[in-house]
């Protein structure tokens, strides 16, 4: 405030002249509110990089022991109830056999309820099921030995009875297993190459006849002698063993074999000799063709 002069001869008050000056509020940034959202932002990334670190380095069963930790009522779900919790004590208004699936039970429905019974939907006997994994590895044995049997008739005839001594059954944890194999007389390809010579060609081609009939997967593994060469860039015992892998591929393929049968085809080069003691023996050059067993047995 200021009091202006009174006039000169004049006994009247001084006016008194009040100021006032608003303030533009330009100081907003200064409040407190975005350290609070820049709190919250930091938080959220640092649960977010834990969360990384967890994913990386825990097993898949750790995160589900995680998971199951976070989430305490399913932990206690699954160990109380069996089955056997709820309102009607494990049974249902929709069941169809009015099975006992009560506190006290002990068993499975597939266990206690025979394969052919009105039970349940396949119990027991789905894709998975122990009783179709067993149906299904007896039907792939009786196709095995039929196959065997066919091929080994086939070979009695002329000029596939001269190979008959170059081809071997083997019977496997993957399946079965049909050697083709070398000696010092006689060999499948061509020396150093993946060329089929003539009768070979015929023999996997009968081969491919054979187990057209089937469904089984089908595993190709080429194997080499340890004899070297002189240049291992241009050529070595790997490219050998894979490249007459995949012509007994294209072999079969072109006898009938679907393509989506194929399941592996490698090379192992001199690494599983057939005659460990001597690995520069001829009999160590093969082709191993396996019909595995199919997903459904109880051999996988």
């Amino acid at each position: 405030m200021a009091a202006a002069r009174a006039p000169h001869g004049n006994n009247q008050p001084p006016k008194i002249i009040v100021k006032k000056i608003y303030i533009e509020g330009h100081g907003g940034h200064h409040g407190g509110a975005w350290k609070v959202a820049y709190a919250d932002f930091v938080t959220a990334m640092m649960a977010f990089f834990l969360l990384l670190w967890i994913l990386g380095a825990t097993t898949e069963k750790q995160r589900k022991s995680i998971a199951d930790y976070f989430a305490p009522t399913l932990v206690e779900l699954k160990q109380n109830s069996a089955g056997s919790n709820g309102i009607f004590g494990g049974s249902s208004i929709t069941d169809k056999d009015h099975y006992p699936n009560r506190a006290a039970q002990t068993g499975t429905r597939s266990m206690t309820i025979p394969i052919g019974a009105t039970g349940g939907n396949k119990e027991g006997s789905g894709d998975k099921g122990s009783l179709k994994n067993q149906a299904t590895a007896a039907e792939d044995a009786k196709n095995f030995a039929a196959m065997k049997r066919t091929l080994m008739s086939a070979m009695q005839a002329q000029p596939m009875k001269r190979l008959a001594s170059h081809i071997r059954f083997v019977q496997t944890q993957d399946g079965l297993r049909i050697d083709l194999v070398d000696d010092a007389d006689y060999s499948m390809f061509a020396l150093g190459t993946t060329q089929l010579v003539p009768e070979a060609d015929k023999l996997i081609g009968l081969i491919a006849q054979t187990i057209k009939g089937t469904q089984n997967p089908i595993m190709i593994r080429g194997h080499t002698d340890s004899l070297g060469y002189g240049n291992p860039l241009n050529m070595n015992n790997w490219m050998l063993s894979s490249g007459r892998a995949e012509a007994t591929r294209r072999r079969l393929a072109a006898g009938g074999t679907p393509e989506t049968r194929f399941y592996r085809i490698e090379g192992v080069a001199d690494r599983e000799p057939m005659i460990e003691n001597d690995p520069t023996d001829p009999r160590n050059r093969r082709v191993s063709i396996t019909l595995l067993w199919r997903a459904g047995s109880f051999k996988q």
